[in-house]
C-alpha cells in the first residue's frame, strides 16, 4: 500500500504528477531516492514544460583566484527561490566549476546539472544565464547586493581598487564600448541619420547640422563608451581622467556586464 505522505513528498520534491509519483513509488518499493531516479526520464519531459515559464529572478556568483575569475548566473521563476541559501550556494558552485574547468564544456555540464538535478529538486524552470572567464594582470569585479547584476573588467595595469571602481561603474551605467573608436561605423552612421531627422523635424537649417551633430555624437559617446562616462563616485571626473590619474599606460582590455 502506498503512503500518501510519500506521494506528497515525492511530488513536492520533483514536481511530477500524482499518477507518476504513485508509479515511481510502486516500482521503487517506496524508496524515495529510487523513486526520484525513476522519475528522471519523465522529469525531463516535465522540465521541457517548465522551460516555457519565464525566468525573471535568479542569482549571479563570482569565483576567483590570482589572475583569473569566473562569473555565472542561474535564472529562476521566483524571488523565493533566488533568496534561498541552497540556491545561492549552488550558483557559487557553478562558478567554481567554471573557474577550474573553463568555458569550453561548461554549458553542456551546467545544462545537464540543471535538467537532471535542479529542476527536479526545485520544481521551477531554471535556466543558465551568461557565463564567462576573465584572465589578466589586474581584474576588477562587482556584484550588486541583489546578486542580479554584476560586472568584470581587465586592465593592463593599475590597481585592483581602480578596477573594482570601474566594475561598479559598468554595473551602474551599462556602457557598451570601451572608447568611441570601438563603435562600429554603421552604428555611428545610424546615429547621424537619427540626428539629421531630429534636426529636420525641429526646423533647424541644414547649414547648421554639421555644427550640431558632433555635439550630439559626443553626448552619445558619454552614454555608451566607458572612458567617456562621468565617474559615479565623483561627477567632476570622467573615467578617462580617473584612469590617467592612476598611472601611465593603463588600458581597459575587456569588460562585461551581467544581468538577470
Amino acid at each position: 500500500m502506498l503512503d500518501t505522505k510519500l506521494i506528497t513528498q515525492l511530488r513536492d520534491l520533483t514536481g511530477a504528477g500524482i499518477g507518476d509519483c504513485r508509479e515511481a513509488l510502486f516500482e521503487s518499493e517506496n524508496d524515495i531516492n529510487k523513486a526520484v531516479e525513476f522519475l528522471r526520464k519523465k522529469g525531463s519531459v516535465k522540465a521541457a514544460k517548465k522551460s516555457e515559464r519565464q525566468t525573471k529572478e535568479g542569482v549571479i556568483a563570482i569565483a576567483g583566484k590570482i589572475g583569473k575569475i569566473a562569473i555565472s548566473g542561474l535564472a529562476c521563476e521566483t524571488d523565493f527561490v533566488s533568496r534561498n541559501q541552497d540556491f545561492v550556494d549552488t550558483v557559487g558552485k557553478f562558478s567554481e566549476y567554471l573557474l577550474e574547468n573553463g568555458e569550453e564544456n561548461f554549458k553542456a555540464w551546467a545544462e545537464s546539472k540543471i535538467k537532471d538535478e535542479l529542476i527536479m529538486k526545485i520544481g521551477e524552470n531554471i535556466q543558465l544565464s551568461e557565463f564567462r572567464v576573465f584572465e589578466g594582470k589586474v581584474i576588477g569585479t562587482y556584484l550588486h547586493s541583489n546578486k542580479k547584476v554584476a560586472a568584470a573588467i581587465v586592465l593592463s595595469g593599475g590597481t585592483v581598487e581602480l578596477a573594482t571602481d570601474l566594475a561598479m561603474q559598468i554595473a551602474a551605467m551599462s556602457p557598451k564600448y570601451i572608447k568611441p573608436e570601438d563603435i562600429p561605423a554603421e552604428v555611428i552612421e545610424k546615429e547621424k541619420e537619427i540626428y539629421q531627422e531630429q534636426l529636420k523635424t525641429e526646423g533647424k537649417p541644414q547649414a547648421m547640422w554639421e555644427k550640431i551633430i558632433p555635439g550630439k555624437l559626443n553626448k552619445y559617446y558619454e552614454d555608451v563608451c566607458l572612458i567617456k562616462q562621468t565617474f559615479i563616485k565623483d561627477d567632476k571626473k570622467k573615467i578617462e581622467d580617473l584612469i590617467a590619474q592612476s598611472g601611465q599606460g593603463i588600458e581597459v582590455l575587456v569588460f562585461h556586464r551581467f544581468q538577470i
